[in-house]
């Protein structure tokens, strides 16, 4: 939706360190982040920084009808949107930082998937580490976690650096082929604990 376009490139303005996409990702960048995921093993999913919802409309359609799914969206205007759009998902409008505390409300033991828009290649060397740590404290043995990073970020310091803890931290790291169909052109990586 054109709207969509304008009220990323306004939040960007507005905050590039938490927003940092100027554009919603295109239908092939979210098949991308869920076509890899076997969601029949799927119990839990939890969806980082949803946005408007491209990543949503792919999960709803891929996962199981009885798995337990919820999104975590810290942007007010976002999550005033993604509420509108998917009134029937359970929205927690709260930094991932506090997906532990989620999880429990939630009667959550483990996620077997995690889902993730955020702009990590934005955030400091402490910021991802705090976020990533949270993660793995709900992410069960074997799990799913699925995140972005566009091809031109990728000269920017902090994005090898998210690349090398990823690699530290999960059993898998496998970047996707490149999608040039998204604004701008990404790729996904595609991770295993």
């Amino acid at each position: 939706m054109l709207k969509d376009y304008g009220r990323f490139i306004r939040e960007f303005l507005l905050n590039p360190s938490c927003v940092g996409a100027i554009a919603p990702s295109s239908p092939r960048l979210a098949n991308r982040m869920v076509e890899w995921v076997d969601w029949d093993s799927v119990n839990a999913v939890a969806e980082y920084g949803p946005g408007t919802g491209v990543f949503t409309t792919e999960i709803l359609q891929q996962k199981r009808p009885d798995s337990q799914f919820f999104a975590v969206e810290l942007n007010e205007d976002f999550a005033n949107t993604f509420a509108e759009r998917f009134p029937d998902v359970t929205l927690f409008r709260d930094s991932v930082g506090n997906i532990e505390k989620i999880c429990q409300q939630q009667n959550v033991d483990q996620l077997d998937a995690v889902i993730c828009g955020l702009p990590w290649a934005t955030f400091s060397d402490e910021l991802q580490t705090e976020l990533l740590e949270a993660m793995l404290k709900v992410l069960k043995p074997g799990g799913y976690f699925a995140t972005f990073a566009y091809l031109s970020g990728m000269a920017l310091p902090a994005a090898h650096r998210f690349h090398r803890k990823l690699d530290g931290l999960f059993d898998q790291v496998e970047p996707s082929r490149t999608v040039w169909t998204n604004v701008l052109p990404a790729f996904v990586y595609q991770c295993r604990l």
